[in-house]
């Protein structure tokens, strides 16, 4: 084990081995140098020398593999160097010796894995906290606070204990802990936990604990407490030793007994010394490392590369994970005459100003429509209600419904909740000059490559997949139906995510895939643990045995194959080597391979092993993915989604009010939309036929890949038709009952078949670009 002793970066050990290797490297050359300048005495020295350089290492090893009561292959090695100086074949021992330095260099980085100390963790808890003493505050280190203690937590900084909030209305951002990104908030009288941050007003906290005992310090805790319970990396080689060692000692006895020549015994254990299985494991290890950091994953060391393909359980977080992380708007229903877009653009505009999560969603739909957007003045924010203020000429409010001066029509603002509490959305009000204009719906939307994902891994041999997270059951359960999840726990705290990986690790190896501190201890307690470092939450990655560089969930898919793949070349290596090996000791005991020579093809068959263990770096084949022109093009494609969402969205707004309105002005809302679908949707459909389907074509193969996707573009069509041959049979006085209900009908199924082919093409095709959900802004750059 390395020691704690430092040089230049390197550990004692790992100066160690560099020290061997050279002396390996340089006595092997410099006798063969010695040799040919006709000096054979002195490079036998040389060649015994290094032979014995590598022997003190090699008996070291073994005695390191007795005290864990395991037999390693290096007791051929060690056998093979005892009797190579026993009978003079130095030049063998030295080429044993440079083998055996060079393949433990290869594996000792292979398996060098990432202390998972929990740094970040650690340097997020605050070190001191402000509490109120006799009329003045101070600022004593958080270990002095005791229950009882009267503290003020300002804006932005963490709670540094548990405590309750003691006046006031507090507004926390929780998703340090439960992973959810919208802040909630606390009454009077209302527990709050450490480690989440106040996201409002300054909060005055009464403590209940003390900083060793609140949520934050067990979490920190519970995660160094999984991490222990990991196993040590076990050599590949050494999987094989025993059968390996009990053959070549036969062999080589056989061969001296037959011969009565103990050189003969000598060239078998030269020849059976255990190089591929050295080499061979090592080098495929670090090539599919150095595969899978080129596709944005970072695997930490290669024993966690191995687990990872073993993994038959996928544990999965919601927030953030197998949802975006951040709201987005989904929805704007007006309650008035204005329409849907100046809603948006005027809320946008006052939520400029707002540091709010839901105001930023807000402002970043607006900005992806390309809505101008006005700077407004005389603003006014209530933490925890929402914001006024002027935009231009009107006078605009965005927040909860009740805190809005006007009252929302009750049957309206039913609807609208009804609607958001069943996809588990939320949704803010907006006030213009005293009149309640409209809701904007937001949600934490599924990632386009998530069920894809699912699919894709459980073809890699995933058996079960599970969604374990903090979030409400009716939300999990709508995520999970989405993605195909097997089972869904809900409302799990940290400790709880934890014992759920534990149940599951009885139904094989598990592997666990979160974003935030909350997951960094089941993260831990997994056997392997995956994070996703691009959302901030660095805990997560200190506990990870994986950490996945690129905000996408399907490259845990390419890690998973990657694995795969480098276990098997792996093996491949060592068997094929194995059986050089052993057909090479049949020889070697007949006479017919000499040590040096045993020595000498010995190095062939490592060169062999390791040429074909270099395949893993290749990408592993049949793994769609668009090339950087095609991505691009993708990605304009989904910004259009973006943009025409508020276009689909005024279908069902405008069925809706069918009926609900006097018939002309219903007739005139509903060609006002039927002009939007003939001259926005209508081409933006035809261009991704003509543009996008042929890429598609192309890179995913097979019979007719975008056939089920070319006919919904033809139902798309018909029925925008149909609802325009319906339009022109309507009458000057309007639609009757029967046009009214026809006209839903046409508004309600184009509204469904164009949401679902959307979200159809984001998962199918769209999500095979590069960064299709973290790079909307260099795509709107490109339309």
């Amino acid at each position: 084990m390395d020691g704690p002793a430092r040089s230049g970066g390197l550990t004692r050990s790992g100066l160690l081995r560099n020290l061997m290797l050279a002396l390996a490297v340089g006595g092997t050359a410099g006798g063969g140098v010695l040799h040919l300048v006709d000096q054979p005495g002195t490079a036998h020295v040389v060649w015994a020398l290094t032979t014995a350089i590598g022997f003190v290492p090699a008996l070291w090893w073994v005695v390191q593999s007795a005290r864990r009561r395991k037999m390693g292959v290096d007791v051929i090695a060690v056998l093979a160097l005892v009797g190579t100086l026993a009978t003079g074949e130095y030049l063998a021992g030295a080429l044993i010796s440079l083998m055996l330095a060079t393949g433990r260099s290869i594996e000792e980085r292979a398996g060098a894995r990432a202390r998972r100390e929990l740094r970040m963790l650690v340097e997020r808890a605050p070190e001191f906290a402000h509490r109120y003493e006799a009329g003045g505050l101070t600022s004593p280190p958080i270990e002095a606070v005791r229950p009882g203690d009267l503290l003020l937590v300002k804006p932005g900084e963490v709670v540094p204990v548990d405590g309750v909030v003691a006046s006031g209305l507090a507004v926390l951002d929780e998703s340090a802990l439960t992973g959810e990104p919208v802040p909630v908030e606390r009454s009077a009288g209302d527990a709050v936990r450490s480690g989440v941050v106040n996201a409002g007003p300054p909060l005055d906290l009464r403590a209940t604990t003390t900083a060793s005992d609140g949520t934050y310090a067990a979490i920190t805790r519970l995660a160094a407490a999984v991490e222990a319970e990991s196993s040590p990396f076990v050599r590949l080689a050494d999987r094989y030793a025993l059968v390996f060692l009990l053959v070549s000692v036969v062999a080589a006895g056989a061969a001296w007994a037959w011969s009565g020549a103990p050189a003969r015994a000598v060239a078998v254990l030269v020849v059976a010394t255990p190089c591929p299985l050295i080499l061979a494991a090592p080098t495929a290890i670090v090539a599919g490392l150095s595969r899978a950091v080129r596709e944005g994953v970072i695997v930490k060391g290669g024993d966690a590369l191995e687990r990872l393909a073993e993994g038959r359980v996928l544990l999965f977080d919601k927030t953030g994970t197998l949802t975006a992380g951040r709201p987005a708007v989904i929805e704007i229903s007006p309650a008035a005459a204005l329409p849907a877009d100046e809603v948006l653009r005027l809320a946008a505009s006052l939520d400029q100003v707002s540091p709010h999560v839901l105001a930023v969603s807000v402002v970043q739909a607006a900005q992806q429509r390309h809505f101008p957007l006005t700077l407004p003045s005389a603003v006014e924010d209530v933490a925890g209600q929402g914001i006024r203020g002027r935009v231009g000429e009107h006078d605009v409010a965005v927040g909860k419904a009740g805190w809005l001066s006007a009252t929302p029509n009750h049957a309206w603002l039913r609807g609208i909740r009804r609607r958001a509490d069943l996809d588990g959305a939320m949704t803010v009000f907006v006030e213009v000059d005293n009149e309640v204009a409209g809701a904007i719906v937001l949600l934490d939307e599924i990632r386009p490559d998530a069920a894809r994902t699912i699919r894709r891994l459980r073809r890699a041999g995933v058996d079960r997949v599970v969604m374990v997270t903090g979030d409400r059951e009716q939300v999990a359960t709508s995520v999970a139906a989405v993605i195909g999840a097997d089972d869904v726990l809900a409302e799990r705290t940290p400790p709880d995510k934890v014992a759920a990986v534990r149940a599951e690790r009885q139904r094989g190896p598990t592997i666990m895939v979160g974003d935030g501190i909350n997951d960094a201890p089941a993260l831990a307690a997994a056997d392997v643990g995956v994070a996703i470092a691009t959302t901030g939450a660095t805990a997560s990655s200190q506990a990870a045995d994986v950490v996945l560089t690129a905000d996408r969930l399907d490259r845990l898919g390419d890690a998973i194959e990657i694995a795969h793949r480098s276990r098997r070349i792996a093996r491949e290596s060592v068997v094929a080597g194995m059986g050089l090996s052993v057909a090479a000791m049949v020889v070697a005991a007949a006479g017919g391979l000499p040590p040096t020579w045993g020595a000498l093809l010995q190095e062939v068959i490592d060169v062999a092993v390791i040429l074909n263990a270099l395949r893993a770096l290749l990408a592993p084949p049949g793994q769609p993915r668009f090339d950087p022109t095609a991505s691009r093009m993708a990605l304009r494609f989904s910004d259009e989604h973006r943009r025409l969402q508020s276009d689909v969205d005024q279908l069902r707004l405008v069925a809706d009010r069918l009926g609900a309105v006097d018939r002309l002005q219903g007739l005139e809302e509903v060609r006002r939309v039927h002009r939007l679908l003939v001259e926005e949707v209508a081409p933006h459909e035809e261009a991704e036929e003509a543009e996008l389907y042929p890429v598609v074509q192309r890179v995913l193969g097979g019979i007719d890949p975008t056939g089920t996707m070319t006919r919904a573009h033809v139902e798309i069509q018909h029925s925008i038709d149909l609802l325009g041959r319906l339009l022109d049979d309507i009458g000057p006085e309007g639609p009757d009952e029967t046009d009214t209900l026809e006209l839903r009908r046409l508004l309600y199924g184009l509204h469904a078949v164009l949401r679902l082919h959307n979200a159809q093409e984001e998962e199918g095709y769209l999500s095979l670009a590069d960064d299709v959900v973290g790079r909307r802004e260099a795509a709107t750059t490109t339309v």
